[in-house]
């Protein structure tokens, strides 16, 4: 017998930490490789963490609602002569829909590890959803309750204990300092007590009417919302506009769609024209390619473009890999084929890894001015409003009726700066105003 080690997984690029949603195992029970163990949730995705052994389950050391670092220990698998680790091109596991999946992601260690010392919560420690909310429910003072959770983390478990105790610490409850004349038990100074974490504000006690639905928020729009906030809490968000004209685009699309879903079988989309024309803008301004990084902005190489597609409950960002190499038809097949396996749940989350700039297709749905979170933590994102016909004034004085569109761009404005940023816009433009049956090939 051998005691295998099942870890915190990382789920996505950037990610340093995932919440065990929901347990599918018990301890005892017996599962083979790739079986689900349990559902965890990022601020990037939502998925399923499989078994790279098989055993019967020997102890489950993370708490559902917690949250837990990558490479953290999660639980332990007891098998015959030894696990052998899942190999990372092992085949994706079964997903719920609108989840995705993740390979297989446990290490063989070699014995079970010790239950968790109890230890102060460190500086600045994350509480989780569930913990901020029982202490908020019951005026618990989470600075005076010693977390037993890995690295000190206070669960839901230590909550109750306290609860069932009936001895509520509470803010009026803390212990007074010592008065100037009282000396301290050690004799060396103690070290100035950590900051409190910084706890989320309570929800607002918004009442409900007779009449009114309650919704649930679910793990997937936890996440998104985890992820807007972060973004807009760290980067400072600048916001321009321009607008385009698509005339010629227009016509030379239009007459050529319907051969072109008969000849390969998926639409010709105006949206691939665009992604292609920000992808070849982004090669000749690669500053807006970069990501803030702390000390340094990175300037990502590859050319990754972040789609956003919506489900009737969720937003999803797959990504557009080495755009700039890919034609047209390429494109318009890519985002063809993700948006499939977005509302089919079959998206994977390395189809949403990687990408270094983010293109909206927010006129898909009538929109002709909007102003987009960035997606974190790239330096901007586009948003493409709704071609719509206005009457124009021409360069010789006439007014014409033209198809124009307007192109959205909101910046962090750690990494960029107006003028690149007015001169990517312009270019993208002269692409697109360029773009006719006589000088463009969709092949």
């Amino acid at each position: 017998m051998a005691i295998e080690q099942i870890k915190m997984p990382q789920l996505g690029e950037s990610v340093t930490e995932g919440t065990i949603s929901k347990w599918l195992v018990s301890v005892g029970d017996k599962v083979n490789k790739y079986d689900p163990l349990a559902e965890v949730m990022t601020d990037k995705v939502n998925a399923e963490v499989p078994s790279s052994f098989t055993g019967v389950i020997k102890e489950l050391i993370a708490e559902e609602g917690e949250t837990y670092e990558v490479g953290q220990v999660i639980l332990t698998i007891e098998t015959e002569g030894g696990g052998e680790a899942a190999p990372a091109a092992a085949s994706e596991p079964k997903t719920e829909e609108k989840t995705a999946p993740v390979q297989s992601a446990g290490n063989a260690a070699a014995s079970a590890p010790a239950a968790p010392a109890k230890a102060e919560s460190p500086k600045g420690v994350r509480y989780s959803p569930a913990v901020l909310k029982l202490s908020q429910e019951h005026g618990i003072d989470l600075n005076q309750v010693t977390g037993t959770g890995g690295g000190g983390r206070i669960t839901r478990k230590d909550l109750m204990k306290v609860i069932e105790s009936g001895n509520i610490p509470t803010a009026d409850t803390a212990p007074a300092a010592p008065s100037q004349t009282e000396a301290p038990a050690a004799a060396a100074a103690p070290s100035a007590p950590a900051a409190p974490a910084k706890q989320a504000a309570p929800a607002p006690n918004v009442p409900v009417m007779p009449g009114d639905i309650e919704i649930p928020v679910t793990g997937v729009r936890k996440a998104i919302a985890a992820n807007m906030l972060r973004s807009k809490h760290e980067a400072p968000h600048a916001w321009t506009m321009m607008e385009v004209d698509v005339t010629s685009l227009v016509e030379y699309r239009n007459s050529i769609k319907g051969e072109f879903k008969q000849k390969e079988g998926f639409n010709l989309t105006f949206f691939a024209f665009f992604v292609k024309a920000v992808a070849q803008a982004l090669k000749e301004f690669p500053q807006i390619n970069s990501m803030w990084a702390g000390d340094k902005i990175i300037q990502k190489k590859d050319i990754n473009i972040s789609i956003a597609v919506a489900t009737d409950d969720a937003l999803f960002v797959p990504v557009i890999k080495a755009a700039d190499e890919k034609t047209i038809k390429g494109i318009a097949r890519e985002i063809n084929e993700l948006a499939v396996k977005v509302r089919t749940g079959k998206l994977t989350s390395a189809e949403m890894q990687g990408g270094t700039f983010t293109v909206n297709n927010t006129g898909s749905f009538g929109s002709v001015q909007s102003m987009g979170i960035i997606n974190y933590p790239q330096a901007a994102i586009l948003q493409v409003e709704s071609i719509v016909k206005r009457p124009v004034v021409m360069n010789n004085g006439m007014i014409a009726v033209r198809d124009m569109v307007n192109l959205c761009m909101s910046l962090d404005h750690r990494v960029l700066d107006g003028l690149v940023c007015g001169r990517f816009l312009q270019r993208v433009k002269e692409i697109l105003e360029n773009t006719a049956k006589e000088n463009t090939s969709v092949y």
